[in-house]
């Protein structure tokens, strides 16, 4: 639901009435991570009534989805090579922030949370992107890059948890199945 209403939005010029930048953040981070865990709730929502029917109930679901943003703007896995290396060149030099949200269903409740993390790329060059995207690495990876692999060797540094760039927040993830388990 959420996710036809972004890509709509994202398409707009939308001004913010105000100049604060405590203001602009609190809605870039609101439309981020509501897109992120409404995403990551549909891929729970599916394989959960996927496995109910073929009578394989799960005792609990996590979902994840992860995206990276730059100056408001949204990155998801590239379309093609032509639009991984603009992805990549666009970051190239330049800080940015990666949202993962993560859903965890279970019998007895749904938790919802999203992390973000900046990261910094280093200054990159031609040469270097299209021999990152002839690896085929960049394909499915939001941003056009996954840290783990190859596109790590871009990153200069990391402002937070390592975990929520590469799709999954350990701690938090683990903190909120510890949280629910004492629930019970």
């Amino acid at each position: 639901m959420l996710q036809p209403v972004m890509h709509v939005l994202k398409q707009k010029n939308i001004i913010l009435a105000s100049g604060s930048p405590r203001r602009k953040e609190l809605i870039e981070n609101i439309s981020f991570s509501e897109f992120v865990e409404e995403t990551a709730l549909q891929k729970v929502l599916e394989v959960e009534n996927r496995l109910i029917g073929q009578g394989k109930a799960p005792d609990i679901v996590i979902g994840a989805d992860t995206m990276v943003t730059l100056g408001g703007e949204m990155f998801g896995k590239p379309t093609s090579e032509a639009d991984a290396f603009q992805m990549l060149s666009r970051l190239s030099g330049r800080g940015h922030t990666v949202y993962t949200g993560v859903v965890v269903k279970a019998k007895y409740g749904t938790v919802k949370f999203t992390e973000k993390t900046d990261v910094i790329f280093g200054k990159l060059n031609e040469d270097q992107i299209n021999g990152y995207i002839a690896t085929g690495e960049p394909m499915d990876k939001a941003g056009g890059y996954g840290i783990q692999g190859v596109g790590g060797t871009f990153v200069e540094r990391v402002e937070g948890d390592y975990f929520t760039v590469v799709g999954l927040p350990l701690y938090r993830l683990c903190a909120v199945l510890y949280d629910m388990h004492k629930g019970l």
